[in-house]
């Protein structure tokens, strides 16, 4: 039976040469990764790793590479550092896969840190907002800590542990992680107009996190019959839901339920999946498996990218030879919505930088990676229209794409590309 401890003593089970897993997102645990990083010099050589994660990550400062090495799965802002700093580095892997990992002993771990609710009566806790491979490593780690907070959700679905399976118990009543939705610029909410002009009613959503998801959600209010089975969603559902657009009543897969396998928003969204059956927070060997999402009719995915050249790759988690996020479920949901009956894979992705550079470019950049193959994408969408690239030749897609392409780059773009095709 699990005991409660402070965190301090809790993170005394961690040994040098131990590999930790960390619960995501806004379930990230942060009072046990400080109480951690706290233990910097009496650890050496201890390998934390996780997907993205919210709020600091002590146990990542570049001064403490003898005691973490940090092993990204999907690569957050606080940790980007260690890839150049060489205290860490990143495990390609699709988010459906992930939980294999443990499973199989590729990854074997000694210890897991998770953030749950309380026990209810029976004895159970919920991981909340975050099921991930949370439950993979749980069930595959020697020791397993809890951080238990009353203002976790309490959510349905894969992510239930019975306090018989935790070793340690941290109380730690904190906010859970969150983000208030952005505004929608004039341009996001076109790219969000076009979006959804390829949504059918009855269909099922694929959405991520941001403006431009967001701004697609907010021209559905008329759509009817929708379903949800998306790796992860934020506030931009909950109107849709509240309204019966989103009801998952014509589902291939758990039919009058949303899917998620992690969420992340404001408050309010917390609140409106707390104790609610409707929302079910599924593993990611389950909710971005293809075999899954494909049967579901008229499957949508809607993901974003750095950059597409004008043949139709998409890079998504590097900036060059910059490593920037990750792999994640964007290839499990592109090729799920693509052999899905009526399906449609979308990447949706304003046609400029910050900076005013092209996103529609003549060819990566040197050392991109390609998430996305030439041969999985469907339709590319920016501000300026749809280029549906499903069967067209690359010369149709080099027009199709710098049509879609800001005005200003289009001419450059496809004389770049030309001219370097001519020259091999």
């Amino acid at each position: 039976m699990a005991k409660y401890v402070s965190a301090h003593e809790a993170v005394k089970a961690v040994k040098s040469g131990d590999r930790i897993y960390v619960q995501a997102a806004a379930a990230t645990p942060g009072v046990l990764t400080k109480a951690l990083a706290e233990r910097a010099a009496e650890l050496r050589n201890v390998e934390v790793c996780h997907l993205h994660t919210e709020g600091e990550a002590p146990y990542a400062n570049p001064e403490l590479k003898d005691s973490f090495f940090v092993n990204s799965f999907f690569i957050g802002k606080n940790v980007r550092h260690t890839i150049a700093a060489g205290n860490g580095s990143y495990t390609p892997v699709f988010l459906s896969e992930l939980p294999r990992l443990f499973r199989k002993q590729v990854l074997p771990l000694d210890v897991v840190f998770i953030h749950v609710t309380p026990p209810d009566s029976h004895g159970y806790c919920s991981l909340g907002v975050s099921v991930e491979a949370s439950m993979a490593a749980i069930e595959n780690a020697k020791i397993v800590i809890a951080q238990v907070n009353p203002r976790m959700p309490r959510t349905f679905g894969d992510g239930i542990i019975h306090v018989s399976e935790i070793n340690y118990m941290v109380e730690a009543d904190v906010p859970i992680h969150g983000h208030d939705p952005a505004p929608i610029s004039e341009q996001e909410d076109k790219i969000g107009e076009y979006v959804a002009s390829l949504i059918d009613d009855r269909s099922t959503l694929q959405m991520g996190i941001g403006s431009i998801p967001n701004a697609a959600l907010k021209k559905l209010v008329n759509h009817k019959d929708l379903g949800l089975h998306t790796e992860m969603f934020s506030d931009g559902v909950i109107d849709l839901i509240e309204s019966n657009v989103i009801n998952s009543n014509y589902k291939g897969v758990a039919k009058g339920r949303a899917l998620a396998t992690f969420l992340i928003g404001s408050q309010r969204l917390y609140d409106f999946v707390n104790d609610n059956p409707f929302i079910e927070m599924r593993e990611s060997s389950f909710v971005n498996d293809t075999s899954v999402i494909r049967r579901n009719p008229k499957m949508v995915a809607i993901n974003s990218a750095i950059e597409v050249d004008v043949t139709g790759q998409v890079s998504a988690d590097s900036i060059g030879y910059r490593m920037y996020s990750g792999v994640g479920g964007q290839m499990d949901f592109i090729r799920g919505a693509s052999l899905s009956e009526g399906g449609r894979a979308i990447i949706a992705l304003p046609s400029v930088t910050k900076r005013g550079e092209s996103k529609i470019v003549p060819c990566l950049r040197q050392g991109a990676g390609v998430v996305t193959t030439r041969s999985h994408v469907q339709y590319i969408v920016t501000e300026y229209g749809i280029a549906d690239l499903y069967g067209k030749t690359l010369t149709q897609r080099v027009k199709a794409l710098t049509d879609i392409a800001h005005p200003d780059h289009r001419e450059a773009v496809e004389r770049s590309y030309y001219e370097s095709f001519r020259n091999i």
